[in-house]
């Protein structure tokens, strides 16, 4: 276990769970993502995760990745939906793959052309199962997924169960940036009673009341991205969800 999926493990283990900043290079410029991840750092966020479903450019994504990186004090992670998402000046890599693709490129495929890559650069691959569940929106369309319905939890358990029996050291569910709807809390109980390892989830995460019953039902993390995007207020947005998340770890410890 390296530097940065330690530094993850610890904070989930001091906190109960934690709070991840997702930026899509296609929607900020280099300074404005910097602003808003100086903003989401200020505000409690633990990282910043770097990434998109479509195919950006390299340099594109290697302005707002060196950019960032260089101004901010918690890590960079890269979360790549093509070989295209990986890049230099990054501290890790979500090694992930789409466990429920019908196309074995975004299973093995493009994580075989990325690894070249991924050691050249020395970034620390961490490895992620990664769970498409109902519509999943961009990232279920351009990933050839077979969503798992909101209403068949003991599917995405299993899937997840799947990924931790391949080594995978994390979890994520995700209902698609901008999702009508979070990931229901029946699904998420579902999942963490079945696995041993940390459940991240994201995709329709806007309040902190969203925020609450999804750690409460059992994630250890949650990732959002759409609220920085269209929110003016980074800061406060964030640091509603941030405390949001510690009051609900701190109940879900007591019960």
């Amino acid at each position: 276990m390296k530097k940065i999926e330690r530094y993850l493990l610890d904070r989930i283990s001091n906190d109960g769970a934690i709070h991840l900043t997702l930026l899509d290079p296609e929607k900020f410029t280099p300074q404005a993502a910097l602003k808003t991840a100086k903003e989401a750092e200020a505000a409690g966020t633990t990282a910043i995760m770097v990434g998109g479903s479509t195919a950006i450019s390299s340099p594109e994504l290697d302005d707002v990745v060196k950019e960032v990186g260089e101004n901010i004090e918690i890590p960079v992670i890269l979360f790549p939906g093509n070989v295209t998402g990986i890049c230099p000046h990054a501290d890790a890599v979500w090694f992930m793959s789409l466990l429920n693709s019908r196309d074995p490129y975004f299973i093995i495929g493009a994580q075989a052309l990325g690894a070249t890559l991924v050691k050249r650069y020395g970034l620390e691959p961490i490895p992620m199962g990664y769970i498409i569940v109902d519509g999943g929106g961009t990232a279920g369309l351009i990933g050839q997924a077979n969503p798992i319905p909101y209403n068949m939890p003991d599917v995405a358990a299993i899937y997840a169960l799947a990924a931790q029996y391949f080594g995978m050291r994390f979890v994520y569910l995700e209902a698609g940036s901008g999702a009508e709807k979070p990931v229901p809390p029946e699904m998420i109980s579902k999942v963490r009673k079945l696995i041993d390892i940390p459940l991240i989830v994201g995709g329709g995460i806007r309040t902190g009341e969203d925020a609450s019953r999804i750690v409460k039902a059992g994630a250890d993390a949650i990732v959002t991205g759409t609220v920085v995007e269209v929110v003016s207020k980074t800061r406060e947005r964030i640091n509603e969800l941030v405390q949001s998340i510690r009051l609900a770890s701190k109940a879900r410890v007591r019960t």
